[in-house]
């Protein structure tokens, strides 16, 4: 199925725009504010110059609550080293909960949830109120106080998202994995924040298999000195009797949301660390990226409410580890008093349609995933419309790489026809988006359709110019409250400014290739350092790879373009065929002629190899720069954490490649 780039897919209906939770935020700009703003352009503009104007409003329109008022709105308008609301306290979990004295609170749900092989279940506002709290009791028995570390290794569960915010409401520090991940990146990401509590579960169940983690558990155990509690979720899939060492006490669940007891909230400074969250370590050690109560919470109301259209009505649901950020920003539409719907398991278990009947019973009203999982459904050949009623879904978001034109005619063919489809794209790094939804533009296929709200996203060229209709590297050139306080254990903030401001050093340059559109959207073509340069011609990988993966023979490819200094360089293509195919001549020449007439003869590959699997990041992005290195002569033990992978089994195969290629390349030197 082929499309149009920027094809126009959706124009919003005057009802829908104007029910829009942006358009009642315009109109409070108007009789608050005395602003008028004639389009979403006009009103991002303003965001992104008035800062200090625009970031006040958003804490007054959501009606943030400060214990302590801040002294002034932003402090040093520089990156690094902003300093948003000094002076003010706040607690995340205050925010969460003011939802909760609602009067109707007792009958409204907070938290619905399934899983495989687990009916749905809902958890009202009064209720989670009353589990957090026991567990918040508990933490402060276990001598959990302000700024101590406590550790998850929970999927996503509701357990998962008590224990966030019993941590949160002492001011101590949440940081989660989730049990699929390896324990070695495990152990490297926890060891680096020497967490004082583990919270585990016992097992899980993903692919309709049941997985015992007990001993993974022990493992942790051993390999944090820091802890003095453990507290052990049964997952009801193991029997397994977990052996841990003695210097560690030891909780059950149940008996830590056994107080009866009121939740209290510690206030703590606007910058005070809320959570740690990780890059995808697929190399060296995995940064761990720090944010605060006060940014995550404004910028997440304002993301989840414009940009996601999300209000006290909706049902929410974003399928999601719990080890992703989507995870994280799944639990923020519970800042606005939307029901999230959370589901664990395996999204094409026991079938590609799961899923989408998850958000019909769960009555789900606005639900994202990767752009993997709609690929993957439209591949399938999944009619959701078929299998479930999809009649309440308003809204569609996808995220974690490019989403293809063609999966945006198949949501429109497939799905609902009229369904606001909002793609967006951000990062682990600010626990946001950059560019992302907006419920009063049209919907153009390839394109997400604005700049967030806040994010002076730009494309800039090698000498820090802006483009407009070019593709180039994305920058945010303001300040945003919810960047990283800091990384841990970085003492100098090297590490940061490396991470972050290594090119351009008063621009966040965030890793991505961008064009930004004459009409105001975005078009993300991958990570800017796995980019395709062949004679000249710059190229994001993305687009090679919707042209290759059309073909119905074709489940995955990734590619990587090798320079070499002196000589052309080599790029060869991998893919992954469909069961019981192989890779013959006649494919090869049908890759490259769809490549020649849909990109250009340049960009023809070198070589075509069939492969068993592209390996993945536990996001589940493409390890392109990891294989690339390898291929220039990396050592094999140094480009990609296995433990921090999707399939490292598939590592194997490029080892072999890669040693078989240098060989090659060595003569021909």
């Amino acid at each position: 199925m082929t499309l149009e780039a920027g094809k126009l897919m959706r124009t919003p209906s005057p009802a829908f725009a104007q029910a829009s939770q942006l358009a009642a935020y315009m109109d409070w700009l108007h009789r608050e504010r005395g602003l008028d703003f004639p389009d979403y352009g006009s009103l991002w503009q303003w965001s992104v110059t008035e800062i200090e104007a625009f970031w006040q409003s958003i804490v007054d329109y959501f009606d943030v609550r400060f214990d302590t008022p801040p002294a002034s709105v932003l402090s040093e308008r520089t990156m690094p080293g902003a300093r948003w609301f000094e002076g003010a306290t706040l607690n995340y979990v205050q925010q969460v909960f003011r939802h909760a004295r609602e009067q109707d609170a007792a009958q409204r749900t907070a938290i619905r949830h399934a899983g495989e092989g687990l009916p749905l279940a809902d958890i009202s506002w009064g209720d989670l109120e009353h589990r957090v709290a026991s567990m918040a009791h508990a933490l402060r028995e276990m001598g959990v106080a302000r700024g101590d570390r406590v550790a998850g290794y929970l999927p996503n569960i509701p357990a998962t998202v008590i224990a966030f915010l019993a941590t949160a409401s002492l001011g101590a520090v949440w940081s989660g994995c989730a049990p699929d991940m390896g324990q070695v990146a495990v152990i490297d990401r926890f060891r680096q924040i020497e967490p004082k509590v583990l919270i585990a579960v016992d097992g899980y169940r993903y692919g309709g298999k049941a997985y015992d983690r007990a001993p993974v558990i022990a493992d942790l155990v051993a390999a944090l000195p820091s802890l003095t509690d453990i507290v052990i979720v049964p997952s009801g899939d193991t029997d397994a009797d977990i052996k841990i060492d003695a210097r560690v006490r030891r909780h059950a669940w149940a008996d830590v949301l056994a107080h009866d007891v009121p939740l209290r909230m510690e206030p703590v400074p606007f910058d005070h660390p809320l959570w740690i969250v990780y890059s995808s370590g697929t190399t060296g050690m995995p940064k761990p990226i720090v944010h605060g109560h006060g940014g995550i919470v404004i910028e997440q109301l304002k993301l989840m409410a414009f940009h996601n259209n999300l209000g006290r009505d909706d049902v929410f649901h974003w399928y999601s580890s719990s080890g992703w950020i989507m995870w994280n920003a799944q639990i923020a539409g519970l800042l606005l008093g939307t029901t999230i719907a959370i589901y664990d398991g395996n999204p094409a278990w026991p079938d590609a349609g799961v899923l989408w009947r998850f958000v019909d019973e769960a009555k789900v009203t606005m639900f994202g995933a990767g752009a993997a999982f709609f690929t993957n459904a439209m591949k399938a050949g999944v009619e959701p419309a078929q299998i479930a009623d999809v009649s309440r879904l308003r809204g569609i978001g996808s995220t974690g790489s490019p989403l293809p034109e063609e999966a945006y005619a198949w949501i429109y063919e497939h799905v609902r026809h009229d369904v606001w489809l909002a793609p967006m794209s951000g990062g682990t790094d600010f626990a946001g988006s950059f560019v992302a939804g907006c419920p009063l533009l049209p919907v153009h296929a390839g394109e997400m359709q604005c700049r967030c709200l806040g994010a002076k996203v730009e494309a800039f060229d090698d000498g820090g110019h802006a483009l407009i209709d070019e593709v180039g590297e994305l920058v945010c050139t303001e300040p945003m409250p919810s960047m990283p306080l800091f990384l841990w254990g970085d003492a100098d903030g090297k590490r940061y400014r490396d991470s972050y401001f290594d090119v351009y050093p008063h621009a966040w340059r965030h890793g991505d290739w961008i064009r930004i559109t004459p009409r105001g959207g975005a078009v993300i073509y991958g990570r800017s350092d796995a980019t395709i340069n062949r004679h000249g011609i710059r190229m994001g990988t993305s687009e090679l790879y919707r042209v290759v993966e059309e073909l119905p023979e074709v489940l995955d490819s990734m590619v990587v373009d090798l320079e070499y200094l002196g000589r052309e360089s080599y790029m060869p293509l991998f893919v992954v065929l469909r069961e019981g195919l192989q890779l013959d001549e006649a494919l090869r020449d049908t890759m490259r002629a769809r490549i020649r007439s849909g990109l250009s003869s340049r960009h023809v590959p070198n070589e075509i190899v069939q492969v068993p699997g592209v390996p993945r990041t536990l996001s589940g992005k493409k390890m392109e720069v990891p294989i690339k290195k390898l291929l220039l002569g990396h050592a094999a033990d140094k480009i990609a954490n296995p433990d921090a992978m999707a399939n490292p089994g598939c590592l194997d195969w490029y080892f072999a490649y890669a040693t078989s290629y240098l060989a090659r390349q060595s003569r021909v030197a």
